[in-house]
């Protein structure tokens, strides 16, 4: 795809990407709902909430920004400025964040596991329909991703590897906060467990069945976010 195209095709590469964005949140809002758990990198900040700490949206922001820091400090001069729109993007991800718990949370919660899983099912299925969308549209990763991609840079380890290890830390770290703070693990559950595994083998399926649908507008984007 040339500039040219590329630019042309901007508006609806950004409605994609943000649109992703926005059902990635809803889907991390029914995780909210279920009370099994939430996935890796957003136990965190629901951990610090669950602590009487910072919002959850809040403080995904703040964590984003924190992950681009590191990245500053490990890529060094091999950091671009471009990559600092991770920040505003953070920002607006955890703005989605606030907005989508807040609607999702007018849903009453239940106790009774199977419509637990049930919620924590439609969680999972959106934040894979919501990756579909974000990644493809090619703009710019969330820093999650960046600092990944960093890690590996810098290691010379496979992204595969970075990004389980990174994910298990994050979890670990989010479970000790739970534990110290509300005397359980909190944030981290059974739906923490099932998001990692199933989340990938949801976006392949959505990806086979929207595969022949996709529109020349994803057909630049980067080979390394089709997995």
């Amino acid at each position: 795809m040339t500039k040219d195209e590329r630019f042309k095709d901007m508006p609806l590469r950004l409605l994609k990407y943000f649109g992703g964005l926005f059902i990635m949140t809803a889907g991390i809002a029914f995780s909210v709902l279920s009370d099994l758990g939430v996935s890796p990198l957003s136990s965190l900040p629901y951990a610090v909430e669950l602590c009487g700490g910072i919002e959850m949206g809040a403080g995904t922001s703040i964590m984003h920004a924190g992950f681009v820091l590191i990245q500053i400090l490990l890529l060094r001069k091999r950091f671009r400025p471009v990559m600092l729109l991770q920040v505003p993007v953070g920002i607006v991800f955890g703005w989605f964040t606030t907005l989508c718990n807040s609607l999702v949370g007018m849903i009453p919660r239940s106790e009774f596991f199977p419509l637990q899983l049930l919620f924590q099912l439609v969680s999972i299925i959106l934040v894979a329909v919501g990756i579909h969308f974000y990644l493809p549209a090619n703009i710019m990763p969330l820093a999650g991703e960046g600092i990944v991609s960093a890690i590996t840079e810098v290691s010379g380890w496979q992204f595969g590897k970075v990004k389980i290890g990174f994910d298990s830390a994050t979890v670990i770290i989010a479970a000790v906060i739970c534990f110290i703070g509300i005397g359980k693990l909190g944030s981290v559950g059974i739906g923490t467990v099932l998001s990692a595994l199933l989340t990938g083998t949801f976006i392949a399926w959505i990806d086979k069945f929207f595969g022949k649908k996709k529109s020349h507008h994803t057909s630049g984007s980067d080979p390394e976010h089709k997995k």
